[in-house]
């Protein structure tokens, strides 16, 4: 059984998204066999690619075989300044080296794990409605009314989805925004909430569980958009719509856990984290319900360590998957091997030429996600594909709102 092989070569590549660009880690061994990993910067994390490159010389010559021994490497290299960017980096290339070592050992990657728990994950379809409103050239059939909310509600029981999540939008003359002061769109950095936004969620809300029937269960993602006064008045106007769970970011544990005690919802929050020491004050705080997990950004190995720590403090996971099927794969991985899991995100709503940049699609049968027994991660990108469709220089977090 081989037990040793080096890196030879580690590349970037990207493509165009729509709204954004795709990016993916090339790691390539001496036997010829080809690491994958896909990782973002669109989310607020400008320059990701650039530190993957910079780092890549210390893994250059490495048995890929020994991916904690990189990390903990890489880490110590960039401790004075861990976190952030960096740590994402760290992430994107512990991906591509788990996929490469599974490869070699000619195994999924949930066998790296533990072995898989489960042979489905089911799953909620994410950014429900909200791609078609925010980029309908984009996602299509566009919506621009209340009408179109009830629709898209409809098409997810239609579907035999189970679960859906949506976001805040502001409505005007029946036409709904999506509302991201959190993200500068509109750019109004002291992030009220005011009584048109709660009319407008609650709205927006009843129209959705109106189309989707009482069996479907809505989740809402509120991201970073209103300050603690903000997400309690959300919670009280909300109150009486069955809810799964709430998505609350916040950098403050003790104002989440604050949050927490007072919601008539289960409150999920984290999915921005990184490492281990991060999550540590919110486990210890008790400040949410269930807590997400970007495995891109951790790396899946290290996610692994999180959803361990999470368990002691009897709280289950779910994955931050709203990126390229590569991703959708990596998490699907995490999914089948972690014991405390809750649900898994994916976005159903896809671009036009999607298909074509992954050799795998993930198969979604009844609401479940199949975990593909391949090795590695189960699918990677078509170089040919890639290519095909080129980079934006724009796009992204960094756009949003900006003209031209």
């Amino acid at each position: 059984m081989t037990k040793s092989s080096k890196a030879t070569s580690l590349e970037i590549l990207a493509c165009d998204a729509g709204w954004r660009n795709y990016h993916f880690v090339k790691l390539t061994t001496e036997d010829g066999i080809v690491g994958w990993s896909e990782f973002d910067e669109g989310f607020g994390s400008p320059g990701v690619g650039a530190a993957i490159q910079r780092l890549s010389a210390r893994v250059i010559g490495q048995n890929v075989f020994q991916h904690e021994r990189i990390h903990a490497e890489l880490f110590a290299a960039t401790r004075p300044a861990a976190g952030g960017v960096v740590a994402q980096a760290l992430g994107a290339i512990e991906n591509a080296l788990l996929d490469a070592k599974a490869k070699l050992l000619g195994v999924p990657c949930y066998a790296l794990l533990g072995g898989k728990i489960r042979d489905r994950v089911r799953v909620y379809w994410s950014h429900c409605a909200t791609w078609r409103i925010n980029h309908p050239a984009w996602y299509k059939p566009p919506i621009e009314s209340l009408d179109g909310v009830k629709a898209m509600g409809r098409e997810v029981r239609e579907k035999k989805f189970t679960a859906l999540k949506t976001n805040i939008f502001s409505y005007d003359n029946g036409k709904p925004t999506g509302w991201r002061p959190g993200f500068g769109s509109p750019f109004a950095p002291e992030i009220n909430v005011d009584r048109k936004i709660l009319r407008d969620l609650h709205m927006h809300l009843e129209a959705i569980r109106d189309g989707a029937g009482p069996d479907v269960d809505i989740l809402l993602d509120c991201n970073f958009n209103a300050k603690t006064e903000g997400y309690l008045k959300i919670l009280r106007t909300i109150a009486d719509i069955d809810m799964f769970w709430v998505e609350i970011d916040s950098f403050n544990p003790e104002a989440l856990g604050y949050i927490r005690r007072q919601s008539p919802h289960p409150i999920s929050s984290c999915e921005t984290l990184l490492g281990l020491r991060e999550f540590l004050p919110y486990f210890r705080e008790q400040a949410m319900d269930v807590a997400i997990v970007d495995t891109p950004w951790n790396g899946v190995w290290q996610s692994m360590k999180i959803a361990s720590a999470a368990e002691a403090h009897e709280v289950n996971v779910a994955p931050h998957n709203f990126y390229g099927h590569l991703c959708s794969m990596m998490n699907a991985h995490f999914c089948a091997a972690v014991p405390n899991l809750r649900i898994m995100e994916i976005d159903i709503d896809r671009l036009a030429w999607d298909g074509e940049l992954f050799t795998y699609e993930p198969e979604i049968q009844d609401g479940h996600l199949v975990i593909p027994d391949r090795p590695g991660w189960g699918t990677e990108p078509n170089e040919e594909a890639v290519r095909a469709h080129p980079p934006k220089t724009t796009g992204g977090l960094l756009n949003y709102d900006r003209k031209g």
